[in-house]
């Protein structure tokens, strides 16, 4: 039996999901008789979705389809980041939505304190856009999980590794 127990606290998304959900935003406005005609393009590269519409009013009806399609396949909504929407040539709107993948170096600092500081018999290494959680009690480590729960974080956090 192992003496020492460990989790890894990560962000991220499942890729494959979020490529699936984007197509299913394409195909329903290419249906919806409200969208139909409205020109939209949807574009998704490795870090970012860009959507391309006639109006204001048109952008925010895709992103409430896109965040109801993200939620039906159980991703977070706090992966998007939706950025200003901007004016384009040709009375179109832009908007940039970043993804959020990765726990930024100030977040892992922030993190790790909190759990050092509440939870004593417990370590805390970052590892890149990661932190690896290590105790001698499997009780300390659902308390640390517990904790991180609680945190009301602008990203989504998952609990990885769990030995």
């Amino acid at each position: 039996m192992a003496d020492t127990f460990s989790f890894d606290v990560v962000s991220d998304f499942d890729q494959q999901e979020l490529v699936n959900a984007v197509d299913q935003v394409r195909r329903e406005v290419g249906q919806r008789y409200d969208l139909k005609d409205s020109g939209t393009e949807i574009s998704l590269e490795d870090t970012s979705l860009t959507i391309i519409t006639a109006s204001d009013m048109t952008l925010d009806a895709v992103a409430d389809v896109l965040r109801q399609k993200a939620t039906k396949r159980n991703l977070s909504l706090k992966i998007f980041d939706f950025q200003t929407p901007e004016p384009v040539g040709g009375n179109k709107v832009r908007q940039v939505v970043t993804l959020r993948k990765g726990l930024s170096q100030e977040l892992a600092k922030k993190l790790s304190k909190l759990v050092r500081d509440n939870l004593k018999k417990v370590t805390v290494a970052i590892q890149g856009e990661s932190l690896r959680i290590t105790g001698k009690n499997k009780d300390d480590l659902q308390q640390a999980i517990q904790l991180l729960r609680a945190e009301d974080l602008e990203l989504p956090l998952q609990f990885e590794n769990y030995r």
